[in-house]
């Protein structure tokens, strides 16, 4: 099976590397990533992987499946198209969205998949399947990998424990322009060592701000890496705002505070005010309310930490080419053609 894994945004390649991973694992060699040139100048995994950025080229390669994280994807692609999603933020309203650009989502747990179900009887056009989000397997596979790593950070700085601040890049919802202050205060009253890990598509600004911070303070620490996944493995609790780093946060049963956040259902603890984060510090972590509202989100949005998910997705996409053959194209209203052209160009 022809595979391609489609990365239109940086976050999207650490949801699809197990994908990756799997893949080779199983023997499959015919996996080709497409990477958008603009807005992914740099591939940390170009020298590991077969990649391109010619969107004629992943057509020439006539994939028989393509998975997708983000919204859109060229309807005139061959093969399956997959949404696997780019995160579990259920309360951004472009979560549910029907675009018609695919043939199937694999949805990451009950709740999703409950919603996702009505929208394909109301659209008839797309299938649903259960499968659990991609990055559970790799979370799986590293649930131990950086212990000594945080062990050491801890031991250097001497501190006990380790806080991981996630905004999100959205001028409208991110902490960022709120909480520097607030998080200093923080690091000066709790025994804790702070890791600063920003969405790719945070403004520069914000970035270049925080970095200068971080450069000035010894016990808070920038982050590079564009794995958050690792940081929260390692980190105690997180700190963040309308982000889906909340909800992976939270599948790892660990708590989590937020500032302002525009979700209408909280399962963690959310504050309005800066001043009050040192205490939320001290109360998220043991409050019996926040604890039980946790593991209501571990059952109903993404139980699937087995890590056979990958194996989920592979032989879902083979069930439905058995049933339905491998698509040449999806049909689409001239708006949603335009938008594919404009975003990803034409082929020949």
């Amino acid at each position: 099976m022809r595979i391609v894994l489609f990365c239109e945004n940086k976050y999207a390649i650490d949801i699809l590397l197990p994908l990756q991973e799997y893949s080779e694992k199983e023997g499959c060699n015919n996996v080709l990533w497409y990477i958008h040139q603009k807005k992914i100048p740099s591939f940390p995994l170009k020298d590991k992987v077969k990649w391109t950025n010619s969107i004629q080229e992943i057509y020439d390669f006539s994939p028989d499946a393509i998975f997708v994280p983000g919204n859109i994807v060229p309807y005139y692609l061959p093969g399956v198209k997959i949404q696997v999603f780019h995160g579990y933020a259920a309360e951004k309203k472009d979560h549910w969205i029907i675009r018609r650009y695919f043939d199937t989502y694999f949805t990451q747990g009950p709740y999703f998949t409950k919603n996702f179900l009505n929208l394909a009887a109301k659209y008839k056009d797309f299938e649903v399947v259960e499968t659990g989000w991609t990055k559970q397997d790799w979370i799986l596979a590293n649930l131990h990998t950086f212990d000594k790593e945080k062990e050491a950070l801890l031991n250097r700085h001497k501190k006990e424990k380790m806080v991981l601040y996630a905004p999100t890049f959205s001028p409208s919802l991110t902490s960022l322009p709120f909480l520097k202050e607030a998080l200093l205060e923080l690091v000066r009253e709790k025994d804790i060592l702070l890791l600063l890990k920003f969405h790719p598509l945070t403004k520069q600004e914000w970035i270049d701000e925080y970095k200068e911070f971080a450069a000035q303070n010894e016990n808070i620490i920038w982050i590079e890496d564009f794995n958050v996944t690792k940081y929260q493995l390692m980190a105690d609790v997180m700190i963040s705002d309308t982000s889906s780093t909340v909800y992976e946060f939270l599948l790892l049963n660990k708590p989590v505070i937020t500032f302002r956040t525009i979700a209408k259902d909280i399962y963690w603890y959310d504050i309005q005010d800066t001043a009050l984060l040192s205490d939320a510090f001290e109360k998220v972590q043991y409050d019996k309310s926040t604890i039980d509202k946790r593991h209501w989100i571990i059952e109903n949005y993404d139980p699937h930490l087995d890590g056979l998910v990958c194996y989920r997705m592979l032989e879902a996409v083979k069930d439905y080419i058995n049933r339905n053959g491998v698509p040449e194209r999806r049909k689409l209203n001239i708006w949603r053609k335009y938008t594919s052209i404009k975003v990803f160009g034409s082929i020949k």
